[in-house]
């Protein structure tokens, strides 16, 4: 296998498995079961500090 022919594999084949990776990781974003998870985690700098507002 020539540098050419392995670059040419690896640019087709890797951009075809970072296309699914991100299709994947944005389905599971906006999967409706995971909202409350999300909603939790966006909150949670929020909720966390003392009692007395300080």
């Amino acid at each position: 296998m020539s540098y050419e022919q392995a670059t040419h594999f690896a640019q087709t084949w890797g951009l075809g498995l970072l296309t699914v990776s991100f299709a994947l990781a944005v389905a599971y974003a906006l999967w409706p079961s995971n909202r409350d998870k999300f909603n939790r985690a966006a909150h949670a700098p929020l909720n966390d500090g003392d009692d007395d507002g300080r």
